[in-house]
């Protein structure tokens, strides 16, 4: 089909409509297993895998109602329309103006498909669902079921496709830290080294980010999550960097740190704890074990140590599918205590034992890893050890 001014449908699609297809029959058996006659998504993760749907302009109401029987349909804003059609092979497009009401046009699309009445799921765990919007929803169409998981689940265990999307992104945050790691120097600013992470991803092939990157140097190094402010480096500075980098809004993730100048003894024995609580944690990946499995070993090691305290939180979360505000899938699947789903050939995790002393430095190594059928493969390429820079 090809539309005004040329656009084909699914032009400019991510993947071949048979693996759009693939994920769409899956969904809907997990609808039909729980007794579920069609699913209202909003959230732009789970519309990009199920469609190939993809704008930065999701801050404007979207929704794919997918029934178990019958096309899928969208409900989108006028201006999408042709980003729509070149991005998907979805054909059935309920579009609003400016000034209208799109909730309204999503209660009349599923009244119009007659399934006003059935069993109709929301994604819950999407992040743009206000519950006004909910409210209205569950007034006009009865009592809303739950289809959290129904997507995610899928999510979690990618296609070789997907895969391939992922090992493209690896390469450039690779290309990303290379660069940031080389403009760190005395009196270089932080904003020195975040355009240098920026500028040779995108100059790689990155896109648009899920999430900004974090390149803090100092003192400020010591807190968590913090981003570039025009600090200055000096003699004697920690410099922690961390960015993804996304191909086709499938994003992989890397962290590293440097140091200018003399390294402290403390943070020269941090880091080697880091090193080998990532290996730790990568040797004991592995199919069939639970998830939780890999965070206890790198845990045995940073407690062993002596760092417990320094280390309260998971060693890895999913990687995949992002848009803003997060670069990772860690709302869909982690590497933490208490995560019991069995490790399956396919799943894709950041993995990053950090360790601060607080207000004063941050050391930390990561990978972005696949796991296979015997283990996990790395898909960076970037060395581990912490970069020392000359003062």
């Amino acid at each position: 089909m090809t539309l005004v001014g040329g656009i084909s449908q699914g032009a400019q699609s991510a993947f071949p409509q048979a693996e759009y297809d693939g994920r769409i029959a899956r969904a809907r058996r997990a609808l039909a297993a729980r007794g579920l006659d069609v699913m209202v998504v909003t959230g732009p993760e789970n519309i990009f895998y199920l469609t190939g749907q993809q704008t930065p302009g999701y801050f404007a109401f979207q929704a794919l109602v997918l029934p178990v029987d019958g096309e899928p349909a969208f409900v989108l804003r006028q201006l999408e329309v042709s980003n729509f059609r070149a991005n998907t092979f979805v054909s059935d497009a309920e579009t609003y103006q400016d000034g209208d009401d799109p909730v309204d046009v999503l209660i009349h699309l599923v009244r119009r498909r007659g399934l006003a009445g059935r069993r109709v799921a929301i994604d819950k765990r999407g992040w743009f669902l206000p519950i006004a919007v909910y409210e209205r929803l569950q007034a006009a169409l009865g009592a809303l079921h739950d289809a959290a998981g129904v997507v995610e689940d899928l999510r979690a265990v990618k296609s070789p496709l997907e895969i391939a999307k992922l090992e493209t992104a690896a390469g450039y945050v690779d290309a990303g830290l290379r660069a940031g790691l080389a403009a760190i120097a005395v009196g270089a600013s932080e904003n020195d080294v975040a355009a240098a992470m920026l500028g040779a991803a995108v100059a790689a092939g990155s896109e648009y980010l899920g999430m900004e990157p974090l390149v803090a140097s100092g003192p400020r190094s010591g807190v968590p999550h913090g981003t570039w402010r025009r600090r200055r480096i000096a003699d004697g500075d920690p410099v922690f960097v961390e960015m993804a980098a996304c191909h086709d809004r499938y994003h992989a993730a890397l962290m590293r740190t440097a140091w200018v100048g003399a390294l402290p003894a403390e943070a020269a024995a941090m880091m080697a704890v880091c090193e080998e609580a990532l290996d730790a944690t990568l040797d004991a990946i592995r199919p069939g074990e639970p998830c939780e499995v890999p965070h206890l070993a790198c845990q045995r090691v940073i407690d062993r140590h002596g760092y417990t305290e320094s280390f309260r939180k998971r060693a890895g979360y999913g990687m995949g599918i992002a848009f803003a505000p997060d670069w990772g899938e860690g709302a869909i699947l982690g590497l933490n205590i208490g995560i019991t789903r069995p490790l399956e050939p396919g799943m894709v995790f950041h993995v990053f034992p950090a360790l601060r002393v607080f207000g004063a430095f941050t050391v930390g190594v990561s990978e972005t890893v696949v796991v296979t059928e015997g283990g996990c493969r790395v898909l960076g390429t970037l060395p581990r050890p912490m970069t020392r820079i000359a003062a």
